[in-house]
C-alpha cells in the first residue's frame, strides 16, 4: 500500500522560510517522479514543484520560481519543499504526489491527472 505523508507545514510571517517534506513508503521511490501542488480555499489545485526519480530533471511553477526549491533523499524516500520569501499568496493546502516514471519527469509533470498517488495534505499559511 502506497503512503505518502507531509509534515513542515505551519504559520509563518511573509518574508519567512517553512520547509515541508513528505515521506513515502509502499513504493519503488527511485522510479517515480515527485510533485508538490497548492490548493487554497475556493481555488483549483495548482502546480508547484516536481522532480524526477534521480533527482536530475526539476521544474517549478513560474509564481515560485527562485523562492521555492524541490528535492528529495532517495535513501529516505523523502521529498522536501523549501519555501523562501514566503508571500500571503502562498497560503495553501500543499499536496505531494507521485508516478512512476522510466526517466526524467515523462510528460504532463504539472499535471495534477498525471499523478497515481497522493498524500493528505499540510497546511501552510503566511500572514501579512
Amino acid at each position: 500500500q502506497v503512503q505518502l505523508v507531509e509534515s513542515g507545514g505551519g504559520l509563518v510571517q511573509a518574508g519567512g522560510s517553512l520547509r515541508p517534506s513528505c515521506a513515502a513508503s509502499g513504493l519503488t521511490f527511485s522510479s517515480h517522479a515527485l510533485g508538490w501542488f497548492r490548493q487554497a480555499p475556493g481555488k483549483e489545485r495548482e502546480f508547484v514543484a516536481a522532480i524526477s526519480g534521480g533527482g536530475g530533471s526539476l521544474d517549478a511553477a513560474d509564481s515560485v520560481k527562485g523562492r521555492f526549491t524541490i528535492s528529495r533523499d532517495n535513501a529516505k524516500t523523502t521529498v522536501y519543499l523549501q519555501m523562501n520569501s514566503l508571500k500571503p499568496e502562498d497560503t495553501a493546502v500543499y499536496y505531494c504526489a507521485a508516478r512512476r516514471v522510466q526517466g526524467g519527469l515523462g510528460s504532463r509533470w504539472s499535471s495534477d491527472q498525471y499523478y497515481n498517488y497522493w498524500g493528505q495534505g499540510t497546511q501552510v499559511t503566511v500572514s501579512s
